[in-house]
């Protein structure tokens, strides 16, 4: 009598694919371990990589202006200075959006008895957001706004504290115009100014800066300018054209994109490390399925000889080498994100523990986990293909002759 043959639903194939955890708990526990620890160290270095991509491109655009900003000047030996002509001719230019200028000078911050020698940056409230230039303590002064953003080191000239407790304080100026070439008008600003914001930088000279409106009269140079392009499209446009006028040119995007291009190679490469492991893992899994397949030949046997399917057998195997592959790829998420906490967490805590801002290393963005528990399926059905072709074309027969 001939055995009529009938697909199994797929509630069944399911059900006799979750048998491996009851017959073989041990084993299936491993391998599933195996490849979470696989997946694991691929999300744990991968990560790594978005997190110092991230710290980097934050410290290279803190506002989203200063992405599609340009700093033009003239080179220093040129001798050359930015008047208002070059003001309104870069102003006309259709690819801008809004200017910027800088001056920098020479003066002296006062209080009481106590002063100190700095850098004069005469700028329009809209410099910070062009240059993405953003007080550590405080704010920037706004439009119209009588106040000082002044660097840490200009405070330590004058005894003031480094930090929050100095915002508010008032400080006198005194400041050195260039009249010409060879004569200098230097003028004490009777009113005080009041600090609002307050810039960490240990790198540059001390310096202070002040809203130009407030002695505008007195300014016809400038020696920078900070362009802002109407979108990121005319970003290269408006560049071409202030390299044209002979100015040099500053760009984050510039920077941006190269840093993205090393960070990216640099995140292959961790990506490359970890995938080592992944494969260990992936095949520790294929022996896994082919000592199954090895195990169950008789049962293979008995399942087609009653009228399962080489169909039916195939989806069995297939099934049992995807829930691992799953289950692999979420416990491995799992480790990868406990194993970046846990650096994160240290790196916080030896960060207070230094008077230093924490940072985060890791980063986990969604669109990746994705990927992952997808790779993790790719990799446990490829683990399972070739035992589960092999038990496919096994003949009842066969599989009671080998048994």
């Amino acid at each position: 009598m001939k055995v009529q043959k009938k697909h199994l639903k797929i509630l069944d194939v399911l059900r006799l694919s979750l048998r491996i955890f009851r017959t073989n708990p041990s084993r299936t526990f491993l391998t599933i371990l195996g490849m979470a620890v696989g997946i694991g160290a691929v999300l744990f270095l991968v990560s790594l990589g978005y997190g110092f991509q991230y710290i980097l491109i934050g410290r290279l655009v803190t506002t989203e202006d200063s992405l599609i900003s340009i700093e033009a000047f003239y080179p220093p030996e040129s001798g050359l200075t930015l008047g208002e002509k070059e003001l309104k001719e870069i102003s006309a230019l259709p690819e801008v959006a809004e200017i910027s200028p800088l001056t920098e000078l020479t003066g002296e911050i006062k209080i009481d008895e106590l002063s100190g020698y700095v850098l004069i940056k005469s700028s329009q409230a809209n410099y910070f957001r062009l240059a993405g230039k953003i007080p550590e303590y405080g704010r920037a002064f706004g439009e119209g706004e009588k106040g000082l953003v002044v660097s840490n080191t200009a405070l330590r000239l004058i005894n003031f504290e480094e930090n929050e407790k100095s915002l508010g304080k008032e400080l006198f100026l005194r400041i050195a115009f260039p009249k010409n070439e060879s004569e200098i008008e230097v003028i004490e600003i009777p009113e005080p100014f009041s600090i609002r914001g307050i810039i960490v930088d240990e790198h540059s000279p001390p310096f202070v800066f002040v809203p130009s409106e407030f002695f505008s009269e007195k300014i016809s140079n400038f020696s920078r300018i900070f362009v802002k392009a109407q979108n990121i499209e005319k970003v290269e446009t408006l560049r071409d054209q202030l390299i044209e006028k002979s100015l040099l040119i500053s760009a984050k995007l510039d920077l941006v994109r190269q840093a993205r291009r090393i960070m990216t190679i640099f995140t292959v490469i961790l990506g490359v490390f970890g995938v080592t492991a992944l494969v260990v893992a992936a095949i520790g899994m294929f022996n896994t399925m082919l000592i199954g397949f090895l195990e169950r030949i008789y049962e293979v046997g008995i399942m087609k000889s009653i009228g399962a399917t080489s169909g039916d057998i195939r989806k069995l195997f297939l099934t049992e080498s995807l829930i691992m592959g799953f289950l692999g790829g979420v416990g491995g998420i799992f480790l990868g994100i406990f194993g970046g906490e846990v650096v994160n967490l240290g790196m916080a805590f030896l960060a207070k523990q230094l008077g230093g801002e924490p940072i985060k290393l890791f980063i986990y963005p969604w669109q990746f986990l994705v990927l992952i528990i997808g790779v993790s399926i790719i990799v446990g059905v490829f683990s399972g293909f070739w035992p589960a072709k092999k038990a496919a074309l096994l003949s009842p027969k066969e599989a009671f002759l080998k048994k």
